[in-house]
């Protein structure tokens, strides 16, 4: 127990809770998760597979048929929904035409939550 405590003193952790009844025939210890582990997890969205390729073949400014064309794509009714719909839901790519979505100068780049998605993805 003493470990416990100064190991989450040393992390900043929040002090953790005992609970026990008069007779003491048990005892309840309760430990707050880090603030700063439940903001990681509220800011990194969970990925799939297509949407994680999607941001690491977007280099710049790329248009749909460029960006089916660097994944190997044919048919754009599946790039749309699985890919790009998927992307731009998540905050992780952006229109550089928000304003006319069906612009034929329609281009898509990273957000920096994108970026960062992409970062971390690199560094595991």
């Amino acid at each position: 127990m003493p470990k416990i405590l100064r190991v989450m003193n040393a992390n900043a952790s929040p002090t953790p809770v005992f609970e026990t009844d008069e007779d003491r025939r048990y005892f309840l210890i309760r430990l707050s998760i880090h603030e700063g582990f439940v903001e990681a997890e509220k800011t990194t969205p969970q990925v799939t597979p297509e949407v994680r390729r999607l941001l690491t073949m977007l280099h710049g400014e790329m248009g749909r048929s460029e960006l089916m064309v660097v994944l190997g794509l044919k048919e754009e009714k599946h790039f749309r929904e699985y890919y790009q719909q998927a992307a731009i839901q998540q905050g992780l790519i952006e229109m550089t035409v928000p304003d006319k979505p069906k612009s034929r100068l329609q281009k898509y780049r990273l957000t920096e939550l994108g970026k960062q998605v992409l970062s971390m993805k690199n560094t595991k």
